[in-house]
């Protein structure tokens, strides 16, 4: 029969902190995936929170007029700047979440800014972006689109393919 030798055993201190490092990293990992996840969950219903506001608002005038900050609209123009409203935060929402890069996002708005009705919403709330802190996704995206819109009115074709980048 032969003797255990309990020193034979024991793991290597070194090899041991090693496996811990190596444990608590992907804990870590996890914990960052799992942190993001959560991030995400919690904008995806602040967005659906704020949706069936507009929604609401969008069929009663008198929410309307409470949710609106832009003074002097006729109700069915409000009604056009919430809808328009909604969509961009849909589409801000979109990149946020990761479902479209940088370069998707500033086609959708691209896109935007040919709508009589968006050039309108985007006149009358430069004021809001303005107030923004400069480093933030919304005033970079305003910024871009601020120059689509100058590039657009000095001339459609050239704007449609030159365009400003990040």
């Amino acid at each position: 029969m032969a003797t255990e030798n309990p020193d034979a055993r024991r793991i290597d201190p070194a090899e041991e902190n090693g496996r811990q490092e190596e444990l608590l990293a992907g804990l870590l990992r996890q914990l960052t995936a799992l942190t993001e996840e959560i991030r995400n969950a919690n904008l995806i219903q602040l967005h659906r929170i704020m949706a069936e506001q507009t929604g609401r608002a969008l069929v009663d005038p008198a929410l309307a007029e409470a949710m609106s900050t832009l003074p002097g609209l006729s109700e069915s123009k409000r009604r056009q700047v919430l809808f328009v409203n909604a969509h961009y935060s849909a589409i801000m929402l979109n990149h946020r979440l990761g479902s479209i890069d940088w370069d998707e996002l500033i086609g959708h708005m691209r896109v935007w800014c040919v709508n009589r009705v968006f050039q309108e919403y985007w006149e009358m709330t430069g004021d809001h972006r303005k107030s923004l802190p400069r480093e933030s996704l919304e005033s970079r995206v305003g910024r871009v689109v601020d120059a689509m819109m100058e590039e657009l009115a000095d001339g459609r074709e050239e704007w449609w393919v030159v365009g400003p980048s990040e």
